[in-house]
């Protein structure tokens, strides 16, 4: 499966690249997610609980940040286990390019695999789940980084 496509996130560059490298804000913009640690300066460990059509699974897994061109971007690999509903793995080459002093375009490239029950469920179901969990992710992310909570506030 691929997926291509931009989003404008409302907020400067710089503040886009730190909030793609902040483990918090990336937890709580990531579908399902319930734990996000961050292991090295280049590597996650996640933990995401989803429903892909009928199969509902626990995904555990990590993601090795590569190519990295602060603040313009970096790939992403990742791979993660939902046990007898099968795998996920893939690749994402993000780029960020400065669309005004407080607007910042987001341009990613994926490519992913998906094996066990989940490959059963056909391409069109995790294609187009793919895209709401993207839109999910992206909303939730805009709304972290154009709005964020204070200390005060926490």
């Amino acid at each position: 499966m691929e997926l291509v496509s931009e989003r404008l996130i409302q907020a400067s560059q710089e503040e886009t690249w730190q909030a793609l490298n902040d483990a918090e804000i990336l937890r709580v913009s990531i579908p399902g997610c319930t734990e996000l640690v961050r292991n090295s300066d280049t590597q996650f460990a996640a933990k995401v609980t989803l429903k892909v059509g009928p199969i509902k699974a626990n995904f555990a897994g990590k993601v090795d940040l590569t190519d990295i061109d602060a603040p313009n971007g970096y790939t992403l690999v990742g791979e993660g286990s939902g046990g007898i509903a099968g795998f996920a793995k893939g690749r994402a080459i993000v780029k960020l390019e400065a669309a005004g002093p407080t607007q910042t375009r987001l341009i990613y490239d994926v490519k992913a695999d998906v094996g066990g029950k989940l490959a059963q469920l056909g391409a069109r179901l995790i294609e187009s789940t793919s895209k709401k969990l993207a839109d999910q992710f992206f909303q939730r992310f805009d709304e972290a980084v154009s709005h964020p909570v204070s200390a005060e506030a926490k």
